[in-house]
């Protein structure tokens, strides 16, 4: 099955934006509706999260073939992601460059990670154990899940997963919770030993890195360099790994200015 999309926009280059773990599509719409007047926007589900349909395992490479059949086929776009979507944006320019013109990685390295990024490993299992049979409201299940994420913006974000049933009467996960908590290793992974003959990126790459993040370190800048030679970064003071959320504007023109380029 397709991925799901949502489009903005009518005319100039695309932009195909890519989220997070727990994230969905729309999670880039405030961004994408301030480009939507130069760019044609594409927001992409990933698999097993929004309204895309769910896969039996995470696989880096399978998802970037997948994303591979929502992206225009002339070559022109800017592709954007962030945290494990910048993984997907990365590995999708690595396997494809003929649909990659240009790459906004936002907080992610091409490394393995010791834990999932965004400190997002703990949710999984809480998201797991609240008893959808006897939930009576939102407010309820965000009431359930404040001992484990304490931040009302970390709790909105995860709770955007849940919907009410088909019926209306209960409510369901529309991301792959289980999955996702099996597969949290291959998550924080990079598919380094299935990259054999894969040659560089040498397009343009932006690096956005959050100033308070860690995922985007010196430590690093070796493997970034071997895989994206022609890369600039970008490093936003005033910000953690949620770049483009806790600064929308300097992330939303730091990506117009280089679309442009």
């Amino acid at each position: 099955m397709a991925l799901h999309t949502l489009t903005l926009g009518a005319q100039g280059s695309p932009i195909v934006f890519l989220h997070g773990l727990f994230g969905q599509g729309r999670n880039w719409q405030s961004v994408g509706k301030a480009l939507a007047d130069e760019h044609r926007i594409v927001m992409v589900d990933l698999p097993d999260h929004g309204r895309s349909a769910w896969t039996e395992r995470f696989d880096y490479l399978e998802v970037a073939r997948r994303v591979a059949e929502v992206v225009p086929t002339d070559g022109s776009a800017t592709v954007v992601g962030h945290s494990m979507g910048g993984k997907v944006a990365m590995l999708l320019a690595l396997t494809r460059p003929d649909l990659v013109r240009r790459l906004v990685v936002s907080d992610m390295s091409p490394v393995r990670y010791a834990e999932t990024p965004g400190g997002l490993a703990r949710y999984p299992h809480a998201l797991n154990a609240i008893d959808l049979s006897t939930l009576g409201s939102r407010a309820e299940a965000e009431e359930l899940l404040a001992p484990v994420a304490p931040d009302p913006a970390v709790r909105a974000f995860l709770l955007q997963n849940l919907r009410r049933d088909a019926a209306g009467e209960g409510w369901r996960w529309q991301a792959n919770l289980p999955l996702l908590e099996r597969d949290l290793p291959a998550i924080a992974d990079w598919p380094e030993d299935r990259l054999d003959g894969v040659a560089p990126f040498g397009g343009p790459v932006l690096w956005v890195a959050g100033g308070r993040s860690s995922y985007v370190t010196e430590e690093y800048e070796p493997a970034m360099d071997r895989w994206f030679p022609n890369n600039r970064r970008l490093v936003i003071k005033d910000a953690g790994h949620w770049v483009h959320s806790e600064q929308p504007e300097i992330f939303t023109e730091a990506v117009r200015r280089f679309a442009r380029d």
